[in-house]
């Protein structure tokens, strides 16, 4: 586990629900915090507990995300006080229970859009390009199942946090060759006061928040974002669910994800048994999916590693075939080249041989000619010196 003493972190939504646990794990690890929420009053008393408890700087900044401008002048005032976000944390989110054709309000859908994109965007777009400047730094981004999962009641939502999950994926790929990592945490429904603020009490999905502690769904995404996870599914539940989105045609999991936002004052249907069997089935199915996509990754692995030794070894064997080959054909080269220097060697002595036996013969010839010439011209000088005594 990566822990940082004197590094800040920039909480947003951090009076409540899991965005209050993540600023608890900063400041256990020593971060500095900088808190953005609309509650200044909220950020005051959980300032001075950090402060007090761990010893760390704590800097407020209230301000409502939902506002235009709200994105920039964060970035501002974080400047304007000489402060360095080494880790950006996208929580700040809401949501609107209710049919969006009749039921929900058009304004607050829009302050959800700006909340959970618009100031997410902004935020990200200033301080990722300060991380990727000097080449560090960590971003959390919080989405949830419903990032894969459509989400019928809650549809504008929805809608907001599978914009975040491909916005993260689409990200991370254009800084993959930097040090920055970019996480995303994917919840199932938790328990903080989410649903009540969306008017979505006494919802399926209500009851099931409150089996899990929004301290854990932090735990989970603070050790994924240290360990530098591309992303974290929490829950073996949520993991299932995600499995099946992936395999399951659309129009059977939103029908799924619709019936977890129905009312538990609703009148149960004739076939609610059949119902709640197909959910269980559904459920099964996919931990079983989710069983068999482990172990089909370990069986990858196990082959992946078998067909590398595989190729090592006809690479190796094709290395030492081809050594010996290059060993052979240089041996018959060299055979070869002693066989033709050989040759050449003996036409070059018969050769210089001929040409010596006939310089020989033809000096001979040479001696011979000058002896009999010679001969010649001392009978006629004999002959010339007798004529003249006489």
């Amino acid at each position: 586990m990566e822990t940082q003493n004197g590094k800040t972190a920039l909480v947003t939504g951090a009076t409540s629900g899991i965005g209050r646990e993540l600023a608890n794990l900063f400041a256990k690890d020593g971060y500095n915090l900088i808190l953005v929420a609309r509650s200044d009053d909220s950020l005051q008393q959980l300032a001075q507990s950090y402060e007090l408890q761990f010893g760390v700087k704590t800097t407020l900044i209230a301000k409502d995300l939902a506002s235009d401008k709200a994105g920039q002048e964060v970035y501002d005032e974080v400047k304007q006080q000489g402060l360095q976000v080494d880790v950006l944390v996208n929580n700040a989110g809401m949501g609107e229970y209710g049919m969006f054709a009749t039921e929900t309000d058009l304004q607050k859908e829009i302050d959800i859009i700006h909340i959970n994109v618009i100031a997410l965007v902004k935020l990200t777009k200033l301080f990722l390009k300060d991380m990727v400047d000097r080449n560090d730094g960590k971003i959390l981004m919080l989405g949830s199942v419903a990032s894969v999962i459509p989400n019928p009641l809650m549809a504008v939502y929805g809608a907001t946090k599978s914009f975040i999950y491909s916005f993260s994926e689409a990200l991370r790929n254009e800084i993959k060759d930097t040090n920055v990592s970019l996480t995303v945490l994917m919840p199932g429904a938790t328990d903080t006061d989410f649903f009540n603020k969306a008017g979505a009490s006494n919802t399926k999905a209500q009851e099931k928040a409150r089996e899990t502690p929004a301290a854990d769904v932090a735990k989970t995404g603070y050790d994924a974002l240290m360990s530098g996870k591309d992303k974290v599914v929490h829950g073996t539940a949520n993991k299932a669910s995600v499995a099946m989105a992936h395999l399951l045609p659309d129009s059977a999991v939103t029908s799924s994800s619709r019936r977890d936002m129905k009312s538990t004052n609703e009148e149960e249907e004739s076939h609610s048994i059949a119902m709640s069997l197909g959910i269980a089935a559904l459920a099964i199915a996919g931990l079983v999916v989710l069983s068999a996509w482990k172990t089909h990754n370990a069986a990858e692995r196990e082959y992946d590693e078998a067909r590398y030794r595989y190729k090592g070894n006809r690479l190796k064997n094709s290395a030492s075939d081809k050594a010996a080959s290059l060993k052979d054909n240089l041996a018959d080269k060299a055979s070869r080249l002693k066989d033709s220097v050989a040759d050449k060697a003996s036409s070059l002595t018969d050769s210089v041989t001929d040409k010596a036996s006939s310089l020989r013969d033809g000096v001979a010839d040479k001696v011979e000619n000058l002896t009999g010439k010679a001969r010649s011209s001392f009978g006629d000088l004999k002959d010339t010196v007798l004529h003249a005594v006489n």
